[in-house]
């Protein structure tokens, strides 16, 4: 295993003495390098952008998020997808991730399962990957045997395959239909790719979740208008929406949310035209699910 090439495993001379450094001077230190990020991003929007908008026009069709990692990557993916139900409304099985290791690599090391290439392509196969799916193969180092043999079989099942990698010319972005790579250079820590990499690869799987869920309808504006009231802070949240869309007052937003069942865009249809609950249901569905077109309103 040759790691000579990978920026991400290099040892950067600014950082040889950190560990002379005093807190506050590490602080900086580090603070430092993770503001190189952001830049390293927008210089892979060329291939972030077209790899979401192919997916976003794969999931209007009914096809499902996948992300696949290893270690921190892994849990990023799992991160990102976790939120989508509660913000977005989304099911369980629209977004979701594959983790090397299964449910227990969340929260314990399974570093050999990353190596385990048959298990990589047994997991897309488990998973029924299809034609409409979408899978985002996650790899600091984009050589990891599991995600990229994850993301070969995704391929050959007819996926749409994304592999997002903090090296350039990597074997993952050669095995993925889009390759979306962010060299952000060595860490601070060489090796430790929870660090900037991690930062790195947050900053896309946030774009792709939430530019997809736009895309497909899933605010009104930048109102969470499909959250899943499930708290009292998101009850509340959506009691604030509902008037920021109606101009209501809190009690008659609150009565609308009541009597459709804390749906927000079917409490904002049902206040705005004075519907039923049945009424604003069905024309909600002749929007497509869209709050905008519901109300009329031109995109």
């Amino acid at each position: 295993m040759n790691l000579t090439n990978l920026t991400t495993e290099a040892a950067d001379p600014r950082f040889s003495g950190i560990d002379t450094m005093s807190v506050a001077e590490l602080a900086a230190t580090m603070n430092a390098a993770d503001a190189t990020v952001p830049a390293a991003v927008a210089g892979a929007l060329p291939q972030i952008v077209p790899a979401i908008e192919a997916t976003a026009e794969r999931m209007q069709r009914g096809g499902r998020l996948i992300y696949v990692g290893a270690g921190t990557p892994g849990r990023l993916g799992v991160l990102d997808a976790s939120e989508c139900p509660p913000t977005f409304g989304t099911p369980p099985d629209q977004v979701f991730a594959i983790i090397a290791g299964g449910p227990r690599a969340i929260v314990a090391p399974c570093e050999g399962a990353e190596d385990d290439e048959e298990a990589g392509a047994a997991a897309v196969d488990g998973a029924g990957v299809g034609p409409l799916d979408t899978v985002v193969g996650i790899a600091s180092s984009g050589r990891t045997p599991y995600v990229v043999a994850a993301v070969r079989r995704a391929a050959e099942r007819g996926a749409l395959t994304v592999g997002l990698a903090c090296n350039t010319g990597t074997p993952l972005g050669a095995a993925a239909a889009h390759a979306v790579e962010v060299p952000v250079g060595p860490e601070v820590i060489s090796g430790s790719t929870r660090l900037k990499a991690g930062t790195a690869q947050k900053l896309v799987l946030n774009m792709f979740s939430t530019i997809v869920m736009v895309r497909l309808g899933k605010t009104y504006g930048n109102l969470m208008v499909d959250v899943r009231p499930s708290n009292g802070k998101l009850r509340e949240r959506a009691v604030r929406i509902v008037r920021a869309i109606t101009g209501a007052g809190r009690a008659e937003a609150l009565s609308a949310l009541r009597q459709n069942g804390f749906n927000v865009k079917q409490a904002v249809v049902a206040s705005r035209f004075d519907l039923t609950p049945q009424e604003a249901a069905a024309r909600l569905a002749g929007a497509d699910g869209r709050l905008r077109a519901a109300l009329g309103e031109r995109a």
